[in-house]
């Protein structure tokens, strides 16, 4: 087997970040990129007609965050209610568990706003 020095690895993970750096601010720059995603529409009958799997895929993942979001502020509410009412002396973890349970709704309503907007968008195409 071939040595592969240190140098060789890390110059290669630099082109592989700068190609992924590439795609990730123009995704369809590369004209065999292009090609490829053309192929892969017309060629894969996923691509074209979405089916009820992949959208309850979707689903369970929207559940999921939903669920967790829910948790997140139960737990929270539940340690500075302790905390209230002198059931414990944990300030600090009832105030991490708060920021924490903010923090995950304000990541979740901009993910909301992301897709109202996108949705908003589909609509006013032309048809």
């Amino acid at each position: 087997m071939e040595k592969i020095s240190a140098m060789q690895l890390q110059q290669e993970l630099i082109g592989k970040m700068h190609n992924q750096q590439q795609i990730a601010t123009n995704p369809f720059s590369n004209q065999t990129m292009v090609s490829a995603a053309v192929k892969g529409v017309i060629h894969d009958n996923t691509q074209v007609n979405p089916t009820s799997e992949s959208a309850l895929q979707f689903s369970h993942a929207l559940k999921g965050v939903l669920d967790t979001v829910d948790k997140y502020q139960a737990h929270a509410s539940d340690k500075i209610t302790a905390v209230e009412l002198g059931k414990s002396d944990d300030l600090l973890g009832a105030t991490v568990a708060s920021q924490k349970a903010q923090l995950s709704f304000n990541a979740l309503m901009q993910v909301r706003n992301k897709m109202v907007s996108n949705f908003q968008d589909i609509i006013k195409m032309p048809i």
